[in-house]
């Protein structure tokens, strides 16, 4: 983990802690001193995941810096906004990770870093990942910003609804049958 506290971008007010979060950075804080990062990491990833704490996601980069993760190390630090020779190398790692793919590096920001107001480097991020997406031919914002939840899919045939005509047509067959079956039984001379 970095010696001294990486500095951070300026917060803004979506940024400030919200109620409880100083609880969970402190529980986090006590299992980096029982060396148990793993209990740390899920602790600030399940945080960072529901809101926006800037605290928290700079102690999730320790963490994973601490575990050796660089990857995921620069992009907590990169959405946090830290900045330092460590956190260079970590976004470095990050980007290496994902072959400089943007809207690969886009998607494995935290939620609540993709959710709007954004800094001003992640805002560019998404702008790189839109031109990318813009560019391979894809209309729709790159995973988890559009406001609609119709990203889903394309049109194409669903495979449950052919698992579900096929059982059906089978039930129709079968109660053919049956019925066929009990005629049979029912009708003398068949």
């Amino acid at each position: 983990m970095p010696a001294d506290r990486p500095e951070t971008d300026t917060p803004t007010d979506a940024d400030t802690p919200s109620e409880g979060s100083g609880s969970v950075v402190a529980e986090a804080t006590r299992a980096i001193e029982r060396q148990q990062l793993w209990v740390a990491r899920d602790l600030l990833a399940a945080h960072v995941r529901e809101g926006r704490d800037l605290e928290a996601l700079r102690l999730l980069g320790e963490v994973h810096h601490g575990m050796g993760d660089l990857p995921a190390a620069g992009a907590a630090w990169f959405g946090a906004g830290v900045r330092g020779p460590e956190v260079e190398a970590a976004v470095a790692a990050w980007r290496e990770a994902h072959g400089d793919d943007f809207g690969a590096m886009w998607r494995s920001l935290p939620r609540s870093v993709r959710q709007e107001p954004r800094s001003k480097k992640v805002e560019a991020l998404r702008d790189k990942a839109l031109e990318a997406r813009q560019a391979a031919g894809e209309s729709s914002d790159p995973a988890g910003s559009s406001a609609s939840g119709d990203t889903a899919s394309g049109g194409g045939i669903d495979a449950a609804q052919v698992i579900a005509w096929v059982i059906a047509a089978l039930v129709v067959v079968c109660a053919i049958v049956g019925l066929v079956q009990i005629l049979r039984w029912m009708v003398p001379g068949s």
